[in-house]
């Protein structure tokens, strides 16, 4: 960490720009994030926030041309979530340390080995996370064995992959895919990755809970639920997720969520904090550019929360 401290060249005065980048832009998760960055610059007379991000689903090389571009516009100081890590840090990350710009990464860290790229990672564990996302789904065990879909965003995703190796976790024991251990097996077309295409992942969810078998779904990041048609197309299957014939578990508990939780058209969500991620992330980034004070630990990790059908309206509160 030292070596990186000391490629970083801070200016002393003047107007100071950092930039949140989410893995994509018209989320509302991210969106927070953008806020909590807002909401502190407006406590600084000298730092403006700026957002950009993928437009509409998660792509690496979209993403890492987007972070090129604030680099290239010399920004000050850069918030991240990570959707593919060796492919941001080969194609924007390296320049940005070689110009000295700070980064902060949020909600999805960069891998182990990449980590001399950033200061330091605001947000969940979330292997932990993940841990608790099965854990919750222990609760409402039917079979034996019981089937299990994972839905997840994309393939290399640091966090997302943490959290479904947590699931797992909490399940068998083990990170490995699930074949039976503990009398839990994943259902052969799972995981599903959804890039963060919201009707896609709408589609993959309304096409597992209406196989005849019952299955546990757990979606590790809550695109299906961000999708605007999600409670007109569930609502199907409300009577059945009444009597836990059908289980859905998901991440986070953004408004749309919230509304259909207390709906009844889902049995579970586990939410974060992003706004913090934004405020907390905004202010390591201020103290390391302009005051050179920087990080002391390497991850400051945020608690979640949970959410069900009967606490959905005061569960969470969502900037």
């Amino acid at each position: 960490m030292s070596a990186l401290f000391a490629m970083l060249s801070f200016v002393a005065y003047g107007q100071y720009t950092f930039a949140v980048v989410g893995k994509t832009k018209n989320d509302s998760f991210y969106e927070q994030s953008f806020k909590g960055c807002q909401d502190f610059a407006q406590r600084q007379a000298d730092l403006r926030c700026i957002y950009d991000g993928a437009y509409d689903y998660q792509d690496a090389r979209t993403q890492a041309l987007v972070v090129q571009d604030l680099v290239a516009q010399g920004v000050d100081g850069i918030l991240v979530s990570t959707t593919d890590s060796q492919h941001l840090v080969n194609r924007a990350l390296k320049k940005a340390q070689q110009q000295g710009i700070a980064v902060i990464t949020f909600d999805s860290d960069l891998a182990p080995q990449h980590q001399a790229y950033r200061l330091a990672y605001v947000g969940t564990n979330n292997f932990d996370f993940g841990v608790a996302l099965g854990e919750a789904a222990k609760q409402f065990k039917r079979e034996h064995p019981q089937t299990l879909c994972i839905q997840s965003g994309h393939h290399t995703t640091p966090n997302l992959n943490k959290r479904i190796d947590g699931v797992r976790y909490a399940l068998s024991g083990s990170t490995k895919r699930l074949n039976g251990e503990n009398g839990w097996l994943e259902h052969p077309r799972c995981p599903l990755f959804t890039a963060g295409r919201r009707d896609d992942a709408l589609k993959q969810l309304r096409t597992i809970i209406s196989y005849p078998q019952p299955t546990i779904f757990v979606a590790v990041a809550g695109f299906a639920q961000f999708n605007p048609d999600y409670q007109q197309v569930m609502t199907e299957f409300k009577q059945q997720l009444a009597q836990k014939q059908r289980v859905i578990i998901s991440a986070d508990t953004e408004t749309l969520q919230l509304q259909a939780l207390a709906s009844g058209l889902g049995t579970m969500n586990i939410g974060q904090n992003p706004y913090e991620m934004g405020r907390k992330g905004a202010q390591l980034l201020y103290d390391a550019v302009k005051h050179q004070h920087f990080p002391e630990q390497e991850q400051y990790y945020l608690p979640f929360h949970y959410c069900t059908p009967d606490n959905a309206q005061s569960c969470a509160k969502n900037h």
